[in-house]
C-alpha cells in the first residue's frame, strides 16, 4: 500500500471517528443508515455445490444497494450532510453534492420478505430446486443490516430436451430444420431458465429466416418434469393453441416501396400509389429526384415474391444506414388483410435525406512521432450525392507550421501547404461484376493530393499522390482494403546553399531527396473483438505492399538508381506488417494490455532501401516510450545530429516492437498505468547507416528496453494520456553495457535531462 492511500485511509478513520456521531444525528427520527446485507447459506450434507459464488451473486441481487464505504465509513453519505440542502437544483452546491456525495440509504427501504422471495426465485431459475430463503434485520448504533438464512437445494441437470409438434404443419417442419448442435439446452448440463429463454429466441430468429414475420417467441409455451428422479429434468417446448393464422403461415414480399426524402413536417401517404415511379419491382416516391434509382435498389437484398428473411431485412437496413447520406432509416412491414391469400407482406422504407453539403473548419495542434510539433487548419468540404448515385466528393485544403523540440532539429522548421480530393462510390468500380449481398456496402474510393512541404534551413518538395482504392467490410468486424493502384511521385527543389555543400560530401543524403517515383499496390485487412467490454479482446492490423515490379518490367535496372521514369527513380520493394494487439479484462475498468508489431521490407531492384515514406520507425509517445523519436536504432547505431536533421525520418526496413501495459482506475475520471516496452528497427543496406544497423542473426542483441507510469483522464469525449519513462536498455551502447538500470538516479539533473521521457498525447497508445 503506497503511502497516498495510507494518509486518504488515516483521514477517514480520523472522519469516522470523530464525525460518524454526526451522521446518526441527521439521520431522520426513527430511521438507521441501513449496511448492506449478509447471508448463511446452508446445505444438504452430501450436496456438493460450492456456496462462495452463489453468495456472490445473491449479494449483488439484494436490494437496495447501501451506500459506498471505505473501510467501513459510508463517506459518500457524510459529504451528502456536510455539502447541505442546495437551495437550488443548480449551481456550485448542488454539483458538489450530486458529484462527492449520495442521499443515506435507509432501513426503511429494505423489504427482506420480497428479498427473500427473490432470492428463491433466483435460485430454481439456476436449477436449484426446491431452495428457501428468509431474512430479518439487525440494529448496532445508527446502522441497520439484513441477514439472511437460505437454504440451497439439490442442483438439477438437463436429461432431455424435445419439442412437441405437428409434424405435418409447415411451422413444424421449419421448427425441425433447427441446427441442434446450437442448441442451448444441452444434455447434462444445469438447468438455467437463460438458456431456456435464449433457445426461445432463437427459434423465433430462426423461423424469420422462413417468412415467419408475425410469428414470436411467446407463441412458443415451455415446461419441464422434474419427477424422473435423480435430480434431472426434461424439458418440453410445444406452440400456443389456436395460434392466428399470420403467425403459422409464411410470408413472401408483396410489394417493396421507398420514400427516399421522407419528412415527419409533411410526410407523403405511403397507402396511395399516386406520384410514386417503378423500377424494377420497387416503388419510389421521389418528388425532387437527387438520387437515381438505381442506387437505391442495390441497397435492398431481397425482391417482391422472395420469402422474409429478417437477415435480409437488416442487411437492407444497414446498406441504407452505410450509404452516407441518409439521416434517419426506418422500415415498416404491413401484412395483408385478405383471408384468402394472408401470407403476403408490404414494406415500407422511411429515408431522411441528409444535408447534402457540408463545410467544415478544423483547427489543431500537435505533436508527431519525428520531434515535431506545430498548428494545423484544415478546411474540409463535402458534396454527398454528387452524381445521384450516393457518391460524394470530399475536399481538404489544409496548411501547417511545424517547429521540433529537439536541440538537434533546432532552425530547421517545416511549413506545409496541400489539398486532397477523394470521390467515394458505394458499390465496387471494377471490369468484372462482384456480388454486394453483405451488410455493409463497399466503397471505391478515387484520391488525387498535392503537398508542398518547405523545409526552412534545406529545401522544398513537392508531393503528388494518386490512388484507386476500394473497402467492403466481410463481417462487421472484418474489414478489406484494396489498392490495385497508388501512386506517389516527389520532387526537390529549392535547396538551400548550405545544404548543397553537405549534399557534395554525403552521398546518403544525396538519396533522402533523390526525385522518387512509388507505384504499386497494397492491401490492407483488420480485425477487432465485436464486444468491447468482452473478457478478451482481441485486434489484428495486417498489410502488405508491393512497388515497382510492373515499372522494373518495362524498364528492367542494372543496378540500384540506375533507371528512371518521368526523371525519378522509381523504388522497388515488398513490405509485410502486422500489429496483433491482446487486452484481458480483470476487473472494472482493470485492464492488462498487450501489443506485438512486426514487420519486414525487402527493397530490391532500383532500390537500396525501402523509401522514406514507408519505412518503419519507433520510439516516441506511441512506441518504445522510454525513447525520443529518432533517437533508438537501427539496430546498434545512433543516428547522427546530421542525419536526424537531413533524413526525412530515421526508419529501418525491419521492425520488431512488445508492448504490455497495465491499466487500472484511480478516482473517477482519473486512471493510472504501468508499461512495459522494448523493440526496435533494421535496415538491410549499410548505406544509411552503417553496418551496426543493419539486421544480423544476433538481432535480438540490438532490443531496447524502457519502461515507466502514466495517467489518464477520461473527459468522455476524448482520453488525454500522460506517461513519463525511462530507458533500461540502450543497445547502442558497448557490447556488455546496454544496462542501465544501476545508473538510474532521479536526483541527478543531468540523468533526468538524459533519460527522462515525458510523452502528452491523446488516447490509449494501442
Amino acid at each position: 500500500m503506497n503511502f497516498q492511500k495510507k494518509f486518504l485511509y488515516l483521514i477517514l478513520l480520523v472522519v469516522s471517528l470523530t464525525t460518524g456521531c454526526n451522521i446518526s444525528k441527521k439521520l431522520p427520527a426513527g430511521s438507521y443508515l441501513y449496511k448492506g446485507a449478509s447471508f448463511s447459506l446452508t446445505k444438504d450434507k452430501d450436496n456438493k455445490i460450492k456456496t462462495a459464488s452463489l453468495k456472490r451473486q445473491l449479494k449483488k441481487i439484494a436490494a437496495p444497494l447501501p451506500n459506498k464505504r471505505i473501510l467501513g465509513y459510508p463517506y459518500k453519505v457524510w459529504f451528502w450532510y456536510a455539502i447541505g440542502e442546495p437551495k437550488k437544483q443548480k449551481g456550485l452546491r448542488f454539483w458538489l453534492r450530486d458529484k462527492f456525495g449520495q442521499a443515506p440509504v435507509l432501513s426503511s427501504m429494505v423489504d427482506v420478505k420480497t428479498n427473500a422471495i427473490n432470492f428463491k426465485s433466483y435460485l430454481e431459475n439456476l436449477g436449484y430446486f426446491k431452495s428457501d430463503s428468509n431474512g430479518d434485520t439487525t440494529v448496532k448504533g445508527y446502522q441497520s443490516a439484513a441477514v439472511y438464512k437460505v437454504k440451497v437445494g439439490w442442483p438439477y441437470s438437463i436429461n432431455s430436451f424435445s419439442w412437441i409438434i405437428d409434424s405435418t404443419s409447415a411451422l413444424s417442419r421449419d421448427i425441425s430444420t433447427l441446427n441442434n448442435k446450437e442448441n442451448y439446452i444441452k444434455k447434462n448440463e444445469q438447468y438455467n431458465l437463460a438458456n431456456i429463454k435464449a433457445e426461445r429466441t432463437r427459434t423465433d430468429i430462426h423461423l424469420k429466416t422462413k417468412g415467419y414475420y408475425f410469428f414470436s417467441q411467446d407463441d412458443i409455451i415451455s415446461w419441464i418434469d422434474s419427477t424422473i428422479g435423480q435430480q434431472k429434468v426434461n424439458v418440453y417446448f410445444k406452440l400456443k393453441q389456436d395460434l392466428p393464422l399470420s403467425a403459422v403461415v409464411p410470408h413472401t414480399i408483396r410489394r417493396i416501396v421507398l420514400f427516399p426524402n421522407y419528412t415527419l413536417l409533411n410526410p407523403a401517404p405511403d397507402t396511395s400509389k399516386r406520384g410514386m415511379e417503378q423500377y424494377q419491382d420497387i416503388l419510389i416516391r421521389d418528388t425532387v429526384k437527387n438520387i437515381k434509382p438505381s442506387a437505391l435498389a442495390r441497397s435492398i437484398t431481397y425482391r417482391v415474391n422472395d420469402l422474409y428473411d429478417i437477415n435480409e431485412h437488416n442487411k437492407t437496413l444497414n446498406r441504407f444506414i452505410n450509404l452516407g447520406i441518409f439521416k434517419f432509416v426506418k422500415s415498416r412491414y404491413q401484412g395483408s388483410t385478405d383471408s384468402l391469400n394472408p401470407g403476403k407482406l408490404d414494406v415500407y422504407y422511411y429515408l431522411t435525406p441528409l444535408q447534402r453539403k457540408s463545410l467544415q473548419v478544423e483547427l489543431a495542434g500537435f505533436s508527431k512521432t519525428n520531434s515535431f510539433t506545430g498548428a494545423q487548419v484544415n478546411l474540409n468540404y463535402k458534396y454527398r450525392n454528387i452524381f445521384g448515385g450516393a457518391e460524394y466528393l470530399q475536399t481538404k485544403v489544409f496548411g501547417a507550421y511545424e517547429v521540433s523540440s529537439a536541440d538537434t532539429l533546432s532552425g530547421n522548421n517545416n511549413f506545409r501547404l496541400g489539398g486532397e480530393a477523394s470521390i467515394v462510390v458505394p458499390r465496387f468500380l471494377v471490369p468484372f461484376w462482384i456480388k454486394e449481398s453483405n451488410y455493409f456496402p463497399p466503397k471505391t474510393k478515387f484520391t488525387l493530393s498535392y503537398e508542398w512541404l518547405r523545409k526552412q534551413a534545406l529545401y522544398t518538395k513537392n508531393f503528388f499522390r494518386i490512388q484507386y482504392e476500394f473497402t467492403w467490410k466481410e463481417s462487421i468486424n472484418k474489414e478489406h482494403t484494396l489498392a490495385p493502384l497508388s501512386v506517389t511521385y516527389n520532387i526537390t527543389s529549392k535547396i538551400t546553399p548550405k545544404y548543397k555543400q553537405e549534399l557534395n560530401q554525403n552521398l546518403p543524403l544525396k538519396l533522402s531527396i533523390q526525385p522518387e517515383i512509388i507505384a504499386g499496390s497494397f492491401y490492407n485487412f483488420v480485425y477487432n473483438t465485436i464486444n468491447p467490454n468482452a473478457t478478451n479482446i482481441y485486434y489484428f492490423n495486417g498489410n502488405i505492399d508491393v512497388a515497382g515490379n510492373l515499372l522494373g518490367i518495362i524498364n528492367k535496372p542494372t543496378s540500384s538508381y540506375s533507371k528512371t521514369i518521368f526523371g525519378a527513380y522509381f523504388m522497388q520493394f515488398a513490405k509485410l506488417d502486422f500489429d496483433l494487439r491482446y487486452s484481458r479484462k480483470l476487473g472494472t475498468d482493470f485492464y492488462w494490455a498487450n501489443r506485438l508489431i512486426a514487420g519486414a521490407g525487402l527493397p530490391y531492384g532500383n532500390s537500396l532501401y525501402i523509401p522514406f515514406s514507408r519505412q518503419f520507425i519507433i520510439g516516441g509517445g506511441g512506441s518504445v516510450r522510454g525513447f525520443q523519436p529518432r533517437q533508438l536504432g537501427p539496430g546498434r547505431a545512433r543516428a547522427t545530429a546530421v542525419q536526424q536533421i537531413n533524413y526525412p525520418q530515421v526508419g529501418g526496413d525491419f521492425k520488431l516492437e512488445a508492448n504490455t501495459e497495465l491499466r487500472f482506475p484511480l478516482f473517477t475520471r482519473l486512471k493510472g498505468a504501468v508499461f512495459a516496452d522494448a523493440g526496435n528497427i533494421w535496415v538491410k543496406d549499410s548505406i544509411l547507416y552503417g553496418k551496426a544497423g543493419q539486421l544480423t542473426k544476433n538481432f535480438m542483441q540490438d532490443i531496447g528496453v524502457s519502461g515507466g507510469v502514466g495517467l489518464r483522464l477520461d473527459i468522455a469525449v476524448l482520453l488525454i494520456r500522460f506517461d513519463v519513462a525511462i530507458p533500461f536498455r540502450k543497445p547502442f551502447l558497448e557490447r556488455g553495457k546496454e544496462w542501465v538500470l544501476d545508473q538510474v538516479n532521479f536526483s541527478n539533473s543531468a540523468w533526468r535531462r538524459e533519460n527522462l521521457v515525458f510523452n502528452i498525447a491523446i488516447g490509449y497508445p494501442f
